[in-house]
C-alpha cells in the first residue's frame, strides 16, 4: 500500500531538494526514501527506478528554467535579452546547483521532445533573430551561447575561478560582451 502524502509529484520535488543539498549524482530512489523515513520498496508504487527519479528531477528543472526565462525576456531584445536569459541560468545554477546539473541530464528523444528543453531552443532562437541569423548560423550560434553559458557557469560553480582576480561577475560581463559582439559581426563561412 502507497504510504499516505507521497505522490510522484511530491517524491520529485523532495529529488530535487535533495539534488541541491548533496549533488544531483548522489540522488538515488534509496537516499530519498532515507529522507522519507520509508522503505525503498515503498517508493517503487510512484517511480519505476533511480533514473525515473532523476529524469522527473531533469524535467522539473528545464520547466523551472524556462519559466524564468520567459519572465525575464518579456519586453527585451538584443544585448539586454542575451544578459537576461544568460543571467537566468547562472542565477539558477547558483542557487539550485543540484537542479541546474539535472536540467543537462540526458532524456530520451521522446521525453527530451515534450519537455521544456524545447522551450529553452526557442528562447534562444527568438534572442537571435535579433540578431538577424538565418540557418544554419542560427543553430551554430544555439550551440555556441550553450557552451558558454553553462561551460562557465559549470567552472563557477566548480571553484574554477575562485582563486584569481579579477572577480567573476566582471568576467561574466565581459563575456555577454564578447558574446554579443560576435552575434552582430557573426562571421560568414569559410571556404573548405
Amino acid at each position: 500500500m502507497a504510504r499516505a502524502g507521497l505522490t510522484p509529484e511530491r517524491l520529485t520535488r523532495a529529488g530535487a531538494e535533495l539534488a541541491d543539498e548533496v549533488g544531483f549524482e548522489q540522488v538515488t530512489v534509496s537516499a530519498l526514501a532515507r529522507r522519507f523515513d520509508v522503505k525503498v520498496a515503498s517508493l517503487y508504487s510512484h517511480l519505476r527506478s533511480s533514473r525515473d527519479l532523476k529524469t522527473r528531477i531533469a524535467l522539473l528543472a528545464l520547466e523551472e528554467l524556462a519559466d524564468r526565462a520567459v519572465g525575464a525576456l518579456a519586453g527585451r531584445a538584443g544585448k539586454d535579452a542575451l544578459a537576461a536569459l544568460a543571467n537566468v541560468y547562472r542565477d539558477y545554477a547558483r542557487e539550485h546547483p543540484g537542479r541546474y546539473a539535472a536540467a543537462q541530464f540526458r532524456l530520451d528523444p521522446k521525453t527530451a521532445a515534450a519537455s521544456a528543453g524545447v522551450r529553452h531552443a526557442q528562447l534562444t532562437r527568438a534572442i537571435l533573430r535579433g540578431y538577424d541569423l538565418a540557418e544554419p548560423d542560427q543553430t551554430h550560434a544555439v550551440r555556441l551561447l550553450g557552451s558558454v553559458f553553462h561551460g562557465y557557469v559549470t567552472l563557477e560553480l566548480g571553484g574554477g575561478f575562485s582563486h584569481s582576480a579579477p572577480d567573476t561577475d566582471e568576467t561574466w560581463s565581459r563575456i555577454l560582451d564578447a558574446l554579443d559582439a560576435t552575434l552582430r559581426n557573426w562571421p560568414a563561412p569559410s571556404a573548405s
